[in-house]
Formats: structure tokens, C-alpha cells, sequence
């Protein structure tokens, strides 16, 4: 059954329910329906579906990971990125392949169009303009909810993506009104019921910048940001990026705009105490930089144009919440922008949370079941973080609502997983958003091998089709196969000391194998496969029109001892994940335990000591500790769930 703008879904049952239409709404409404579970998505307004309340892009650096592996699990907010895309760009090429990282910009109107087609002409799908109140229970299980206008849903399974809308005050100086989005009304009641239930809530505040008219900027006085002349797709079932591609454009603020900002602090809701709530660390407003790097003359500002046909252009790098007037007057002093027209000022968004120690790895809550959270609910930042969270809550939501098993994705597995993982252990009183230097194994996490890694779990799940898994596999042969070649081969001086020079490297003064040839850093496999003798190969000929299995095939061969050795690690993490903890396991008759460990393994329950290890406040002393105790638990190994060799 599928809903347009008019109709209104007669049904009051369902078997999941996913509250909001955001980047986390769209993933875990569209992932349970696609799983043939009877879905029903409920949101405050039908427009706002997959809206981009800030940023108008997709990815960046560890983000642009996040959004391949959410593609790999059959997600889709890469499909509506490729679709939607006016500037690609693969940041840190200049670096090792771990950072590699695909961004793009959207057409912000067009995103959204794209995004809530797709939603609304999905089967088994309805969506329903309202909002949700209250929840209904059965002891500690989740049995439906109530929305804003009193019509009662039931449901085995509730996904609360909610973003920033719980309790939300929006603040531009002085004044403020409730809402959690520019002209877009908060959702209040919620929080109040779910802290009634025992949830623990905090306050977090995010920002968006001013906007200015495209007409009113002198675009040649800022610095070009090129796109890249052969666009890499987010998905790995984009053949290719066939969207116009334009230019974003960069220039900096200087002393004159930092000194016009500073007029504005005594009226800031940041500085006065208005704000109670912590904004993100690693993206922070103008007044936040000004004060935190004192002793920098300028930071960048991006230009961005919103899309192809409008006029709006985003301010990158100049989020506020400082008077309009003020906004105007600074923007006005930076170079380009001396004349520039603000369409609209900047704001500051405080809104609730549940801090997300409160869940299990599945993103289920651990007081009620059934319920589930995902998105900024959780306290992170970014559409990428949402949309990740609620394609495995989604996913989770209907494996529940089978009696399958759930999906699970370990910190070796996906960026999702250290994600999910980091939520659950180690909290945050800040926006989350991720890094790649948050991944341990990040050279097996690499943006380009995300297929190999996750396809088959989304195909496993009924989100992959059976022909994209054939692609990979005969990508992963056409990979193995090339390897194989290079290990094989050798060339003569005569036949690649030409090529050596022009690149700066070596020469041979005999045979030299082509995979110690391919480690030099200076030497790409396009390169060598253009050697007479190489090019015949069929083997390694077939690369030259797979982009995708070329690149794998070079990272694989220049990093096989590191990938080797994070192998290891990673099957080490494995083994200390196998141990389990059991779930009436007391850690507070644990005497010698630390206080704090006492106190965060208490809080957060752990179900593994790999898991234990990596909360906050947990030393290696208390791990050591917690491993004796479970080999005493209980006395007798057979109750156990491990082995005693897994504990020794």
C-alpha cells in the first residue's frame, strides 16, 4: 500500500513505526518496508521529507565512508546523493587510501523531491502527517503510540528519529521561538513521557549559517573549488555521474569581520547562558572559532551554491547565531561578499536528546522493547551519522518484528559499527560525528571496499539485489585474478627503465618482480599495464575499463603488510568479542574493580568483555579483574557462554 499528499492511510496497525522524515526516517522506513514488514513513516509536515536543514551535501572525510557502507547495506541516501550531485569531489587524494573520502554537493530542492518520491512510492509504505505524543505499553514492551491529533497506532516495533526537533528553541540573538527548523514547528511531549519512563535526557545545540543572494557576490575575487573531472559515485550501482557539475568557490574572513563579530558577543545566546546546550566541537559557529583560535587572523569560508536554479547561496564555515545585523555587517567585510544581499540569517537550534548509553548495539533500547533510536536523537551530528543509525535500527526494527536474529556490525566490520559502537560505550555530552582516526582498522574500512565488505549482509537482509552481488564477485575475481598476474611477472631494464625515469624512481639493472615494482610509491598500475608486454594480458587489460578494481588492486598490493597486520588485530578483536558476559552478571559484587569501571559497567551493561574494554573510565586493571571473576562465574564451565580456552 503506498500513500500520495491526499490520502490518508485508514490501517491503526502496523508492524513498525518510524517517527520523522529525515536522512535517519527515510533509511529505516524505507529498509523495514523493503524487509516486507508493514511500515507506516509519521511526520510533522510531507515536504520536509529528506530536507537538508543545513549543509546541502553529502559526505566528507569518514562521512563519505559512512554513506558507501549505508549503499553496501542496501540503503539509499547514495543513490539520492549520485542523482542529486552538482559538485563531486574524492577528498584527500594526496594521502593514504584509509582517508580517501567522497563528498558531494546537492541541489538542496532537488534532494529533497528525490528523496520523498522514493519514499512515498515504496510498497508497503504509509506516511502520515502528524506527530507523536505519547507511547503505548505493555509492561516493559512497546505495544503502539498516540500521535498529536489522538489517533493510536499499534506496532511491534517504534524508530524514534526525531533530529532536532524534541523541545526545540531556535535562537538568532535576543530573540528566540520554539522550532527545530527554519519555519518548522518543535515536537513537544515526547521527551517528557520517555523521561516519565526512566530515560535519562540532555540538551545539545546545533547552527546553520546566513545565506546570501548569488547575484550580490563577486565571484572573482574568491579562490575556484574545481569539481573533479571524472566524478566517483557514492553508489556502488551508479555506473556513472552524468549531472552538470559546478564550481564552489573560497575566501576568508580577516581582523575587520572578527572585530565586527565581537560587537555582537554581549547579545550572543551562547555567551550570555541562553544556550544551555553543548554545540558540536568539531564544527563550530563563527564567535565559537573566535574564541577558541584567538591567535588566527582568518578562517575559511566556502560559497556554495544551493543547486542550479536558485539563488540561494550557503556560507560554509560562518554558522552563528549573532544578531542579523550584525551577521550582515561581517559578511559585508569579507572579500566577495562586500556587496552581498543576506537572504536569511543564521540561527542556533537547542534541542533534546537521550544520551545513547540507554541502548544495545541494535540501537534497541534497553528499557523498552522494541523502541528504537536513531539520528540526532542520539546525540550526533550530520546526515551521514542519522541516515547510518537509521538504516540499522530500521533493519533491526523488522528483524525483531520476525524473530530473527539482529544485525550487529562490530568496530571491525564498518564505520556504522565504531559509530554505534562509540555511542553505546562511551557516550557524548557533545554532537558525535565521525572520524576516520576514530577506526582502529581503518585500512581494511576503506570507502572503496565497502561492497566487499557489507553487500553481502544487505543481500542477506533482502536489500541487495542478486545481480549487484554478481558485480561484485566478478569485481573481486577481476581483482584476485590481476594480483595474481603482478606476483607472476617480470620485467626486463630494457622493458620499463624509460618509465622509471620519467617518474623519478630507480632503474633495474635486472629482472625485477611487478609487485615489488608496483610498492614503489612513485609507480601507479595505469602506468605499468601501459608497457607493451603487460597490455596484452587480458588479466590486467580488463582494469583499464574498471576504474574501482584498478584502484583496489594497486591499494591492495602497496599496503599487503599493513592490511595483513590489521587482520590480525582485527581477529584478536574478534576473540575478546566472542567472550561474552551474561546478562544477570552482578558487576557491583566485583570488589575489585575500580570504582569508576564499577560505576560505567553498571551503567552502560556491557554483553562482551571486548565491549567492557572499550568504555570510558575502564582500565586494563579491570578488565583482568572481570576476566577472573567470569572464570570463577558460577563455578562450573558449562554454564558459561564461552569456553574456559576462550577466557584463557
Amino acid at each position: 500500500m503506498t500513500t500520495s499528499f491526499h490520502e490518508e492511510p485508514s490501517r491503526s496497525k502496523y508492524e513498525v513505526i518510524v517517527v520523522g522524515g529525515g536522512h535517519a526516517g527515510i533509511e529505516a522506513a524505507l529498509a523495514a518496508s523493503r524487509m516486507g514488514c508493514s511500515t507506516a513513516m509519521i511526520t510533522m509536515d510531507l515536504e520536509s521529507i529528506g530536507r537538508m536543514s543545513c549543509n546541502p551535501a553529502i559526505g566528507g572525510s569518514a562521512k563519505g565512508h559512512l554513506v558507501r557502507e549505508i549503499d553496501a547495506l542496501g540503503g539509499e541516501m547514495a543513490k539520492i546523493a549520485d542523482a542529486t550531485g552538482i559538485h563531486f569531489r574524492m577528498l584527500n587524494k594526496s594521502k593514504g587510501p584509509a582517508i580517501w573520502s567522497p563528498r558531494c554537493q546537492n541541489d538542496r530542492d532537488c534532494y529533497s523531491n528525490e528523496a520523498k518520491r522514493r519514499v512515498l512510492g515504496q510498497e508497503g509504505l504509509d506516511v502520515i502527517q502528524d506527530g507523536i505524543g505519547d507511547i503505548l505499553l505493555m509492561g516493559n514492551r512497546l505495544e503502539g503510540a498516540v500521535t498529536f491529533s489522538g489517533r493510536v497506532l499499534r506496532c511491534k516495533s517504534l524508530v524514534i528519529c526525531s533530529g532536532t526537533f524534541l523541545n526545540a528553541v531556535m535562537h538568532t540573538g535576543t530573540s528566540k521561538c520554539s522550532g527545530g527548523r527554519f519555519g518548522e514547528p518543535a515536537a513537544n511531549g515526547l521527551s517528557e513521557r520517555l523521561a516519565g519512563l526512566g530515560f535519562k535526557t540532555g540538551r545539545l545545540k546545533t547552527g546553520t549559517p546566513p545565506r546570501v543572494d548569488i547575484n550580490s557576490i563577486d565571484f572573482s575575487v574568491t579562490e575556484e573549488q574545481p569539481p573533479d573531472d571524472d566524478p566517483t559515485p557514492f553508489s556502488f550501482q551508479t555506473l556513472r555521474i552524468s549531472n552538470k557539475q559546478i564550481s564552489m568557490y573560497l575566501t576568508h574572513t580577516n581582523s575587520e569581520t572578527h572585530e565586527i563579530l565581537r560587537k555582537g558577543f554581549d547579545e550572543s545566546p551562547m555567551f550570555a547562558g541562553r544556550i544551555k546546550g553543548v554545540g558540536p566541537r568539531y564544527c563550530p559557529s563563527i564567535e565559537d572559532k573566535l574564541n577558541r583560535f584567538a591567535e588566527r587572523d582568518r578562517h575559511q569560508i566556502f560559497l556554495e551554491p544551493e543547486g542550479y536554479n536558485t539563488n540561494v547561496v550557503y556560507v560554509n564555515g560562518f554558522s552563528t547565531s549573532l544578531p542579523a545585523r550584525i551577521q550582515q555587517e561581517a559578511l559585508q567585510s569579507i572579500q566577495g561578499l562586500e556587496h552581498s544581499v543576506m537572504i536569511r540569517p543564521g540561527y542556533a537550534v537547542e534541542y533534546d536528546y537521550f544520551p545513547p548509553h540507554q541502548l544495545n548495539h541494535t540501537l534497541e533500547s534497553k528499557i523498552i522493547k522494541g523502541l528504537f533510536f536513531a539520528g540526532q536523537v542520539n546525540g550526533t551530528s550530520g546526515y551521514e551519522e542519522a541516515a547510518g543509525q537509521g538504516l540499522v535500527a530500521g533493519i533491526n526494527a523488522a528483524l525483531a518484528v520476525k524473530g530473527e536474529e539482529p544485525l550487529i556490525l562490530q568496530r571491525c566490520d564498518a564505520y556504522i559499527g565504531v559509530m554505534i559502537d562509540d555511542l553505546i560505550n562511551k557516550g557524548t555530552d557533545e554532537p558525535y560525528r565521525i572520524f576516520t582516526s576514530r577506526a582502529e582498522h581503518r585500512l581494511l574500512l576503506r570507502q572503496d571496499n565497502a561492497d566487499s565488505r557489507l553487500m553481502r549482509k544487505g543481500a542477506s537482509l533482502g536489500l541487495i539485489p542478486r545481480e549487484v552481488i554478481r558485480r561484485v564477485e566478478e569485481k573481486e575475481k577481476r581483482v584476485t585474478e590481476a594480483i595474481q598476474v603482478l606476483k607472476s611477472m617480470s620485467v626486463l631494464p630494457a622493458q620499463i627503465n624509460d618509465l622509471l625515469s620519467r617518474r623519478g624512481s630507480q632503474g633495474l639493472s635486472e629482472s625485477e618482480n611487478l609487485v615489488k615494482i608496483l610498492r614503489r610509491p612513485e609507480i601507479n598500475l595505469a602506468e605499468l599495464i601501459t608497457i607493451e608486454s603487460l597490455g596484452e594480458d587480458q588479466r590486467l587489460k580488463v582494469l583499464t575499463t574498471d576504474k574501482e578494481a584498478m584502484e583496489r588492486v594497486e591499494i591492495e598490493v602497496k599496503y599487503e603488510g599493513y592490511l595483513r597486520r590489521q587482520e590480525e588485530q582485527a581477529a584478536l578483536f574478534q576473540r575478546h568479542e566472542g567472550i561474552s558476559i551474561p546478562e544477570d552478571f552482578d558487576f557491583s559484587k566485583v570488589k575489585s574493580l575500580s570504582a569508576e569501571g564499577k560505576e560505567k559497567m553498571r551503567l552502560v551493561k556491557p554483553t562482551s568483555v571486548g565491549q567492557a574494554s572499550r568504555i570510558s573510565g575502564v582500565t586494563p586493571a579491570d578488565i583482568s579483574v572481570l576476566m577472573v571473576n567470569l572464570k570463577n562465574y558460577r563455578s562450573t564451565w558449562n554454564e558459561l557462554p564461552i569456553s574456559k580456552a576462550a577466557l584463557e
